[in-house]
């Protein structure tokens, strides 16, 4: 050690007389006052400023913890000279001490969330996964804990060097939480504030043992699996869709609407009607509000048979009056391509009419679609 290190190191033996800190931090937990040689002046002032702990530790032992003041270290008037030891040299010498300030502050806006989904069994859906994240708010209940617990021998302690853990027990207990509360994932929403109230008592009977105590928890959101999310907006439309007899009113006025605007003419229209008014009336037996009979109950869906008319009930595979069998042959529309029922005069899809043309000079059979007659030449009507 050079000379000038030895005056440096005597001056502040010498002149080391007020012990404080001022935190220009914003996450320091704890620090530790450098006191060179660990020797503090006999009758040197400490400051405890509000929001602070002052801690002495003594040959590897907590001594004492001072709160909020200002103390002077001398024979008599501080508890801490009781315990170590230094009374039986009549304060001549230094006393040897490290000095540790714990920051009791809270700190607020700390982050935590689910790395990883967690997996939960919900009534409506199933097993899903769910995501979530938040804020909490930390501050150090017991320094003495805290720095046998945690910091140890530490002479800076950031929240940084702690947040993998806390965050680690939080996600645990939020996991936890949930699975108690069985809390249906649409119903999450509306118990954000007791979840997280429940997860801090959970929280903090772990934390006590480390000196620290959640003061705030947030659960700012749980967020489902894209798939489980279409499923939720599927539901929610069709709780929007209402009276399923409205709903077929609507379907026959697109129809019209359709139709209009149709080449067909008033063959589309009929067509579309009859589209709107059949999409409609299944959506209506789908949801069980069909037109009301007297007897205050919807009637039972029907099919007719294609050979005689008769009303079958719906799904018979055969016609109950005349024994023809109700599955209709499918032919592709002559126009659009559209599946249709086998002897269908115009198409449910475009209005096309399905028959046959001829040409009007020569009487041979056109082509569907074509715009002139391949035997003649001459331009077809369609």
């Amino acid at each position: 050690m050079s000379i000038i290190d030895k005056v440096k190191e005597a001056a502040m033996n010498q002149f080391i007389e007020v012990i404080e800190w001022l935190d220009n931090s914003q996450d320091t937990l704890l620090y530790r006052f450098p006191v060179a040689g660990q020797e503090i002046k006999n009758g040197a002032q400490l400051i405890v400023r509000e929001s602070q702990a002052a801690v002495f530790v003594f040959e590897g032992q907590v001594a004492d913890v001072f709160t909020p003041g200002r103390y002077t270290v001398e024979g008599g008037n501080t508890p801490i000279l009781t315990k170590l030891g230094a009374w039986k040299y009549g304060f001549n010498s230094p006393i040897k001490s490290e000095v540790y300030f714990v920051n009791t502050k809270q700190f607020t806006d700390m982050k935590w969330g689910t790395s990883n989904p967690i997996m939960l069994r919900d009534e409506d859906f199933g097993i899903v996964r769910l995501r979530s994240f938040g804020a909490y708010s930390l501050r150090v209940v017991d320094p003495s804990e805290f720095i046998r617990q945690i910091a140890g021998t530490n002479a800076h302690f950031q929240t940084e060097d702690i947040d993998g853990q806390l965050k680690r027990a939080i996600v645990t207990e939020f996991s936890d939480a949930l699975g108690e509360l069985k809390i249906p994932a649409l119903d999450l929403a509306a118990q954000y504030k007791e979840i997280g109230e429940q997860i801090r008592a959970k929280i903090n009977e772990d934390f006590k043992a480390y000196g620290l105590e959640v003061t705030k928890f947030y659960v700012e959101n749980v967020s489902l699996p894209p798939e489980v999310e279409a499923a939720m907006d599927k539901r929610a439309s069709m709780g929007a869709l209402g009276d399923a007899n409205r709903y077929m009113q609507f379907q026959a006025a697109d129809a019209l609407r359709d139709a209009a605007q149709n080449e067909g003419g008033g063959a589309g229209l009929g067509a579309g009607l009859g589209a709107g008014f059949a999409v409609g009336g299944q959506m209506a037996n789908a949801f069980g509000a069909g037109p009301q009979g007297q007897g205050g109950s919807a009637p039972a869906a029907t099919a007719t048979c294609p050979s005689c008319g008769k009303a079958n009930a719906f799904g018979a595979k055969f016609c109950a009056d005349c024994g023809a069998k109700m599955e209709v042959a499918k032919v592709p529309c002559v126009k659009c391509g559209a599946q249709l029922r086998e002897g269908a005069k115009f198409c449910s899809e475009c209005g096309s009419t399905q028959e046959k043309q001829k040409c009007a000079n020569c009487q041979a059979e056109l082509a569907p679609g074509a715009k002139f007659c391949a035997e003649c030449g001459t331009k077809t009507e369609q």
